[in-house]
């Protein structure tokens, strides 16, 4: 294989030639991916066939994770939408918050759900009033797919139960309880700062929401909206279960052993998988009875054949962050930064170089741990601050090896180039706000 400067420097002319292909070509980002893909694996001398097996099981393994979640989203936000309960979540929210802060309202129900689900799944979930505020309000769906992913990115970095956090904690021995509280302190400001970067840049930027029938319309049709509750429930439901799924995690085992039935019922049903299949069965219920027949036939069909575009960019976005990940880079960036001596800015800046290469988050934060564990005594640094930087870290920068960010671009209709300009700057500003406020903390510790 090259060396790893090399496949770095392969790295960034691969971007540049997806954002050129994607953006000024129009090449379908699906194809980009799949031969960018094999052009940088093939350049950095990997073998052929382990070339074809990264990609297989880089998109295999993206959409056995999500693909289910993607499909029953989709399904789900647009009976949401054709029976007129996404019209009645949005003017809920408007009547508390007011029009001109409905990114706010989106950021800070971002930030709450990714506590216990993925920021993938908790973006397809909220999609549907994202989407539903952006057309009551008048709001581009640029603003409000910024807010609403960042708020989502902030706490799945950096606050437990999320997986890289737990396991980043349990690396370098910090105390879970003190990475929630550290975490918690450094998300905020971080996931304000990208709501304040979405109302920046995102109004320099008209993307309508895809929505079919206008709401004049459906008021119209219908005569009266659903309930508010039965209208939030099918995105409620979700995320509760999947909550409970979290707490029966603890060390505590608050819901038994993990041999109990009430253990194994929870996590059965607060699968992300399970929890969307339940949220789309729930969402029935808004369906009127004369309508129901047209509900299962076709408002499902339509909401796969949607489901279809997003699954094959997002599967082909994991391929190409499964071949970054067997790329010398990730060799050439754990011994070329673990030994430099720079204080807290070390987790951050080895969990950043990580996450700019290969694309996965979690990833970028395990592999930083591992490496800093040996080191932590030597550096002097709190373990569970250091956890809460190598979170920061991770957050920079997403673009097109992460799977997240297909997710956002695709179920916000936003072109790939226009990502670039506006969401992963905001991911570039949210992580080095949480930084900066990691920092401050350690001033004081």
């Amino acid at each position: 294989m090259v060396s790893g400067g090399i496949a770095l420097l392969l790295l960034l002319i691969a971007v540049i030639l997806i954002v050129y292909a994607t953006g000024r070509a129009k090449i379908n980002a699906f194809v980009v991916l799949i031969m960018i893909a094999f052009i940088y694996g093939l350049s950095i001398g990997m073998p052929a066939m382990d070339v074809i097996k990264a990609i297989k099981d880089g998109f295999g393994g993206t959409l056995a994770s999500i693909g289910i979640v993607i499909i029953a989203g989709t399904i789900m936000g647009y009976i949401l939408e054709k029976t007129g309960a996404a019209l009645a979540m949005t003017r809920a929210i408007l009547k508390i918050v007011g029009k001109d802060q409905a990114p706010l309202a989106m950021n800070i129900a971002g930030y709450i759900t990714s506590i216990p689900v993925f920021c993938d799944s908790g973006y397809v979930i909220l999609t549907p009033l994202n989407k539903a505020l952006s057309n009551e309000t008048g709001k581009s769906m640029a603003v409000m797919a910024v807010a609403l992913s960042t708020g989502l990115y902030a706490t799945h970095t950096m606050v437990p139960p999320t997986p890289g956090p737990i396991a980043a904690a349990g690396a370098l021995g910090a105390d879970v309880g003190t990475v929630i509280v550290f975490g918690l302190i450094a998300s905020i400001p971080a996931a304000l700062s990208g709501w304040l970067w979405a109302n920046y840049i995102g109004k320099k930027y008209d993307i309508k929401p895809e929505v079919e029938e206008s709401y004049t319309h459906l008021i119209e049709k219908y005569g009266k909206l659903p309930s508010t509750f039965m209208s939030f429930m099918p995105l409620a439901l979700p995320i509760f279960l999947i909550l409970l799924k979290s707490i029966s995690a603890f060390p505590t085992l608050p819901f038994g052993p993990k041999d109990s039935t009430a253990y194994i019922v929870i996590n059965f049903i607060g699968d992300p998988v399970t929890a969307l299949m339940i949220g789309v069965i729930v969402s029935l219920f808004l369906v009127k009875r004369e309508e129901l027949g047209t509900a299962v036939e076709t408002w499902m069909g339509h909401g796969i054949k949607d489901a279809a575009i997003i699954l094959a960019i997002t599967g082909a976005g994991g391929a190409f962050g499964k071949v970054l990940q067997g790329s010398p880079m990730v060799e050439f960036i754990k011994i070329n930064m673990g030994g430099l001596n720079l204080g807290l800015f070390l987790p951050f800046i080895i969990s950043a170089a990580l996450k700019s290469a290969q694309g996965s988050s979690t990833v970028a934060i395990i592999t930083t741990a591992s490496i800093l564990a040996p080191l932590l005594g030597t550096l002097g640094l709190n373990p569970a601050l250091t956890v809460v930087a190598i979170g920061a870290g991770s957050m920079v920068v997403s673009h097109a090896n992460d799977s997240y960010f297909w997710v956002v671009s695709q179920f916000s209709n936003m072109p790939v180039n226009t990502a670039y300009k506006i969401y992963t700057t905001a991911t570039a500003i949210e992580g080095t706000v949480a930084f900066v406020t990691c920092f401050i903390i350690s001033l004081f510790l």
